[in-house]
Formats: structure tokens, C-alpha cells, sequence
């Protein structure tokens, strides 16, 4: 099909607002140039999500411990998140991903130095800056990118830029660092970040960061809300942010702990987190254009019920395994189930992200996209901590299948929401997209 590169017009609400000289759109070089420097600085992120935790239990922490790791990333990428908002009303746009990548990937050789929790745990709290950083202007960029009737497509290529690491890397990364070494892995994922920050200031030289120089931050139709009515917003964020934040946590379960009890065969590990992220990546990007065809996400409810259904499975094949948390066996069934079971929770979580994601955005309103996307990876980012350090108690107190288990529960609460029954609509009073 051939590309109509649109006249310019001035910035208005119903059109994104992109730099002058590049066509705005999903195939518009500012958006690929995102979406590169997004996979970039992502897979600094996803190849250490199961490698440190197995670091530190080297080191001789444990489950706790070892959970501790990755919720301490996570509670200093949510407090920048918070932060994130007024940053990116006051201008942020620019420099924030640059700076957030450098973060990211500059402290991760210090990891190499030693296994003790503590120097671990301090690594992780910076770099968990700078990925609060990168996580919200991405997606936030994502959508202002593209017209309204691009947002669910938009939200699924970026869900496809940030899911492309998970099969690369999160599978790959316990492989390499069981048979070539954690040293190595934590170079990978200091180098692929910093690529991540050049790229996002090429971004930046083409004008393609949604913020034309000409235009103030605060100005126009693009402005964001006003105190009151980033109130209002984040009232009709809640729904779905739950959502986010529950099956976050349940994540957080497949990519801390799953790979640990299965460390006696690697392959199975592998397979799993494999299945997971290959269903994850799939789903999203389905989600999204489904979104856009049918007008709203419809994909909720199966995404919910399918991670649900995949966490249950897991917890069934992980049940068997010694409750004080050494390594074992599943057993050629248990191994199958595992594979199935984690795959089956991906493509629900795939879905969900996707689909609560978009319908954050629909409910805020173009002015509150800054908002909406530092509400949604606040949620992600929260309930991934949260969950590490829940379900690291519930590990090492009753083992791997009942933590699983209480997952699966916990995830099935949230079916009850009208936002998951229903769909998603633009919350009353509020703009849709």
C-alpha cells in the first residue's frame, strides 16, 4: 500500500503531535526510531529479570532474599514513575529516555563484583531509576505518535518493541548465564541499553519526540490536565489499573521464581520462559489491532481467564517440589504442564497489558496520556514488586505450587470487575480516543 504522507496542520486535539519535518504515524521514522531505541534499553531490563534473583541465591540469599532484588528495582522504578508526570508536563520528553537508558545499563558490571545481597540490592535501585524513566516515555510517546484511530495498534507495536527482549532474553538469559556465565549476561545487558540511549537521542535530533521545539509544554490542546482534572483521571484509572497490578504480580511469579526450582533442567526452564514470552508478544500485538477494529479492547475477559487458567496449571506441576526450595524435578508431566501452563499465563498477560493500556488511555484523554501511561507501568511495575516479595514469603514458608496457587486466586478476583466484563469505555465526561 502506498504511504500518503498527510500536509501539516497545526496541532490540534485530534492529531498526534510529532516533529515537523517526519510524517506522524505508525510507519513514520519517529515511531521506528522509538521502537528500536525501546527494544534496546528493554533488553537490559528482561535479560536480568530471572538472572539476578538466581545471583543472589548463589550468594547465599534466599528466596526472600533473592525476591528482594527485584522488588527493590521495582520500588525505585515506581517511586521515578510518580514523579513521572510532572516531569513530562514540564518538557521531559526529550531527555528523559536518554537519561533513563544510561541509568539503566551504566551501573549492571557492578553486579559481576560480588553475590552479597547488599551491593546487589543498591545496583538494583538505580537502575530501577532509570527504568522508570524509560518505561513511561515510552509508551507515553507511543501514542502520541499516531492519529486516535491508531492508539490500539500503536500500544500493540510498542507492546511488541518492550515483549521482543522477553523472547530474545528471557528465556536465553538463564541459559547464558548457566553455561557461559553471569559475568557475560551482565555486560549484555549494560551495552544494549546504552545503544538504547543513542538511538532515543537521534530520536530527539530528528524531531521526533512529540514535542516540537516551537510548541510550549504547557501550551495548546496537548497540555497536560490541570491538578482537578488529573484527579478525575486517575479515579477512572483504578479499574483497570487493578487489573494491571494483580496480574503484574502473578508475573512476577513465572519471571523471579519459575526458572529456580527447575535450575536441574535447564531445558524445561528455558521452554517455559520461551513459551511465555513467545505468547506475551503474540497476544499484545493481537490485542492492539483488535482494539482499534472493534473501537474499544474486547480481548480482557479471555486474556484474565487464560492467566488464571495458565497459573493454576503451573502451580499443579510445580506442586511436587521440596517446600524448603531446593531444585528438583517435575517429571515428564509436570515439565509438559510447566511449558503449557506458562505459556497459556503469557498470552493472557499479553493480552491484558495490551488492552488495559489502551483502554487507560481512552478513559484519560489525549491531555492525560502523560498520566495514563505513568498510571499503567506504575501498576506493572508495583504488583511485579509486590509480588516478588509476596510471593518469595509464600515459597519459602509453603513452596512453589501453593505460591503459584494463591497467584492464580488472586488473579481470578479481578474477573469480578466491570472493566474486565464488560470492556473498556471512555470513562463519562472524559474524551475518548
Amino acid at each position: 500500500m502506498r504511504r500518503v504522507t498527510p500536509e501539516p496542520r497545526p496541532p490540534s486535539a485530534d492529531r498526534p503531535i510529532v516533529g515537523p519535518s517526519h510524517p506522524y504515524g505508525l510507519r513514520g521514522r519517529a515511531f521506528r526510531l522509538l521502537v528500536l531505541a525501546t527494544v534496546a534499553s528493554f533488553c537490559g531490563y528482561v535479560l536480568l529479570l530471572p538472572v539476578v534473583p538466581m545471583w543472589a541465591a548463589r550468594g547465599g540469599a534466599g528466596a526472600l532474599g533473592a525476591g528482594a532484588t527485584t522488588s527493590v528495582f521495582m520500588l525505585t522504578t515506581v517511586a521515578t514513575q510518580v514523579a513521572m508526570p510532572w516531569l513530562l508536563d514540564r518538557g521531559g520528553y526529550r531527555r528523559t529516555f536518554p537519561a533513563g537508558a544510561l541509568l539503566l545499563g551504566l551501573p549492571t558490571p557492578l553486579y559481576a563484583v560480588t553475590a552479597d545481597l547488599g551491593p546487589l540490592i543498591a545496583v538494583s535501585a538505580v537502575r530501577g531509576v532509570g527504568f522508570g524513566m524509560v518505561s513511561v516515555v515510552g509508551a507515553a510517546l507511543a501514542v502520541r505518535m499516531v492519529r486516535p484511530d491508531q492508539v490500539g495498534r500503536a500500544s500493540g507495536a510498542y507492546g511488541l518493541a518492550v515483549g521482543l527482549p522477553n523472547l530474545v532474553y528471557l528465556a536465553s538469559g538463564v541459559w547464558l548465564a548457566l553455561q557461559v556465565g553471569f559475568t557475560a549476561v551482565f555486560w549484555i545487558a549494560a551495552v544494549t541499553p546504552l545503544a538504547g540511549a543513542v538511538v532515543a537521542v537521534v530520536l530527539w535530533r530528528v524531531g521526533g519526540d512529540g514535542m516540537p521545539q516551537e510548541e510550549a509544554p504547557s501550551a495548546g490542546a496537548d497540555a497536560e490536565p490541570a491538578p482537578e482534572d488529573r484527579r478525575r483521571i486517575l479515579a477512572a484509572l483504578v479499574a483497570p489499573l487493578t487489573v494491571m497490578l494483580v496480574l503484574a504480580a502473578a508475573s512476577s511469579g513465572v519471571v523471579t521464581f519459575l526458572a529456580i526450582p527447575l535450575e536441574e533442567t535447564p531445558r524445561v526452564a528455558t521452554a517455559a520462559l520461551l513459551g511465555y514470552s513467545v505468547a506475551q508478544l503474540a497476544v499484545r500485538g493481537a490485542a492492539g489491532a483488535l482494539a482499534d477494529r472493534r473501537g474499544r479492547p474486547v480481548a480482557l475477559l479471555p486474556s484474565v481467564v487464560g492467566a488464571v487458567a495458565g497459573l493454576a496449571l503451573t502451580a499443579w506441576a510445580l506442586w511436587p517440589l521440596d517446600t524448603a526450595g531446593s531444585t528438583g524435578s517435575t517429571g515428564a508431566a509436570g515439565a509438559v504442564a510447566v511449558v503449557v501452563g506458562a505459556s497459556l499465563f503469557g498470552a493472557g498477560f499479553g493480552g491484558a497489558q495490551n488492552d488495559t493500556l489502551v483502554a487507560m488511555f481512552r478513559r484519560a484523554g489525549r491531555r492525560g496520556y502523560g498520566t495514563a501511561s505513568a498510571a499503567w507501568n506504575i501498576g506493572y511495575d508495583a504488583g511485579t514488586g509486590a509480588g516478588a516479595v509476596v510471593l518469595g514469603l509464600t515459597v519459602q514458608s509453603l513452596g512453589y505450587g501453593p505460591a503459584f496457587a494463591a497467584a492464580a486466586a488472586a488473579s481470578a478476583v479481578v474477573l469480578s470487575l466491570p472493566v474486565v466484563r464488560r470492556g473498556a469505555r471512555p470513562a463519562p465526561g472524559r474524551p475518548g480516543t
